[in-house]
């Protein structure tokens, strides 16, 4: 299996678990995000891992700072709409799933515009 690969894997598989977590837990606002910054976090270190690169949990919540920057989006639509049963649900998730892969690809391209030129 190649690093890409892998790293396809690892972000599709942090974004569905953050989808399912954003469903379940929709109509308590706010109370996602307990779960979903710790998987957040884990994706980038297992990215960072795969392109070589050893960072610990300070570093890449670090990162996912700097990556998240439209978790303003997040939270809005969460305010506006993720109460509601139902809709609010499907909204929750896709856009925790949604968010979630940004936040992946943007730390892939961050480790791999960072590696040495061979």
């Amino acid at each position: 299996m190649t690093r890409n690969q892998k790293v396809h894997g690892i972000i599709h598989i942090c974004a569905a678990a953050c989808a399912s977590v954003g469903a379940g837990l929709a109509q308590v606002p706010g109370s996602d995000s307990a779960v979903i910054l710790p998987l957040q976090t884990a994706m980038i270190t297992a990215i960072a891992a795969e392109h070589g690169v050893s960072i610990g949990k300070g570093a890449a919540a670090d990162l996912l700072l700097t990556f998240s920057a439209v978790v303003v989006g997040r939270t809005a639509s969460q305010l506006l709409i993720g109460w509601l049963p139902g809709i609010g649900n499907i909204i929750n998730a896709t856009t925790a799933a949604s968010i979630t892969e940004i936040i992946g690809w943007a730390a892939d391209a961050y480790f791999e515009k960072s590696e040495p030129t061979k």
